[in-house]
């Protein structure tokens, strides 16, 4: 595809942002791929000439609403009319995120109303209410994605095979890894390890940390890029959670630490693990919120093959310090990279979870735990599922949602995201939940598998 080097270009954000578009060149590329991610975890796409740049920027290229409630399947849920094919909105697109690469260039869109207004399902418009909510209390968040994901070569056998974690696998998935690490970095990523995972064919890739909006976009990116080298080798990825009921499933586990000023609040505190008091009530907003955010998270039926008890998913309601069993786990980091490295990872999210809602959400359960003043309780520094029901019922710890219904009723009953997202994308996200899993309903996991297999 040639030079993969961002080219300069000049732009004044479009109308929908206050301003007009003075101009605008993407180097060489001839295509701009525009993308937003909708309800059910897809990235959606529209793709203009570059010479056309400007007006994507603008008025932007024209998308239909009943996007609000697409699922993973691409059939459609229902509320609020938003499945009745009537109306436009339109996709602007977000050039200061571009990147270019060769022929191609690409950008995150934001989702207007033909008014230039935000659009009320957009994710994206969303997560930057969410971040923007921090920063008005004179807080920010830092935040990444890792990315796990299984490869087949052309014969449909794993890239790699086990010993897991194992030097062999590295060397025998060396030439992907290689290329896309190049590639990615290429695009401005900054990569931070790239890892054969526990299963054969499985992958993982890490990068560095940035602000919520801006991770958001990165993993879109990342994900495309897993893609797109895999096919430039001839081989398949997935990234589904469970690409066949005989592996582990693959994460899209999320890292944030929050910051004031230059202080990491998850590593400069005074209490026993480093944590100042208002890290503290963030987690704890996060943990009330645990069964909710499965719900925006984990966005398919497949999602919950995955999860389960003792398998580094965290299916049990606790926290621990590097407890990898904990669905929120405090990682406070080698010495030499505290207090800035500190953060709290959670674990269930997969790549069926548009990631824009997942930071959003996040943010919003751990403003909640600030705001309401809720109490951390202790951690858990076992794996929960070696205890007993009566210990865990003493100890405060419940089991999260097993399934998708489950999860959609967490969510739908959960006033802290209700309130964050508003009634419309709150109720298109129900929707979405619901239609997936009755299209679910009765299906056999291997089929169930399949259908989702490459959906990502």
């Amino acid at each position: 595809m040639g030079e993969r080097i961002p080219r300069a270009y000049a732009v004044l954000t479009g109308p929908a942002r206050g301003g007009t578009v003075a101009a605008v060149t993407l180097g060489d590329a001839e295509l701009l791929t525009v993308t937003f991610v909708d309800n059910g975890g897809i990235t959606r796409a529209k793709t203009v000439p570059a010479t056309r740049a400007a007006a994507a920027a603008t008025t932007g290229i024209g998308a239909s609403t009943t996007f609000s409630v697409f699922t993973g399947l691409d059939a459609m849920g229902s509320a609020r009319g938003l499945e009745i094919p009537t109306g436009d909105l339109r996709l602007v697109a977000d050039l200061d995120a571009h990147v270019v690469d060769g022929d191609f260039a690409w950008a995150p869109a934001d989702l207007v109303d033909l008014e230039g207004a935000p659009w009320p399902t957009c994710a994206r418009t969303f997560a930057r209410q969410q971040e923007a909510a921090l920063h008005e209390r004179g807080l920010r968040c830092a935040m990444t994605f890792e990315t796990e994901f299984t490869v087949w070569d052309a014969a449909g056998q794993p890239l790699h095979q086990q010993p897991a974690y194992g030097i062999e696998a590295t060397r025998a998935s060396g030439a992907f890894l290689l290329a896309l690490v190049q590639r990615l970095q290429a695009l401005g990523i900054p990569v931070d390890q790239v890892h054969p995972e526990y299963s054969p064919g499985q992958l993982e890739v890490s990068v560095g940390v940035t602000g919520a909006v801006a991770a958001a976009d990165r993993v879109v990116l990342v994900r495309d890029v897993i893609r797109t080298v895999a096919r430039e080798q001839g081989l398949k990825a997935s990234l589904s959670a469970k690409p066949a009921p005989d592996v582990l499933g693959n994460g899209a586990h999320l890292h944030v630490s929050l910051w004031r000023g230059d202080q990491n609040l998850f590593g400069a505190g005074d209490d026993p693990y480093g944590m100042a008091p208002e890290a503290r009530a963030f987690l704890a907003g996060l943990l009330a919120e645990l069964p909710a955010l499965l719900g925006v998270v984990c966005a398919s039926p497949v999602s919950y093959l995955r999860l389960g008890p003792s398998r580094w998913t965290g299916v049990y309601g606790c926290w621990g310090v590097e407890n990898r069993e904990a669905p929120l786990r405090l990682i406070q980091g080698h010495r030499a990279s505290r207090p800035g490295g500190a953060n709290v990872e959670l674990k269930a999210v997969d790549a069926s979870g548009n990631p824009y809602l997942a930071v959003g959400a996040a943010i919003a359960a751990g403003l909640h735990g600030i705001d309401a003043g809720l109490e951390l309780p202790p951690e858990c520094a076992i794996d929960p599922a070696t205890m007993s029901e009566d210990e865990r019922r003493d100890a405060g710890i419940e089991p999260l949602p097993a399934d998708l219904p489950s999860a959609t009723a967490a969510l739908r009953w959960s006033q802290p995201l209700r309130t964050a997202m508003g009634e419309t994308l709150h109720d298109a996200l129900v929707a979405v939940r619901v239609r997936e899993h009755d299209d679910a309903a009765g299906v056999a996991a291997d089929t169930l598998c399949e259908r989702y297999r490459f959906r990502y």
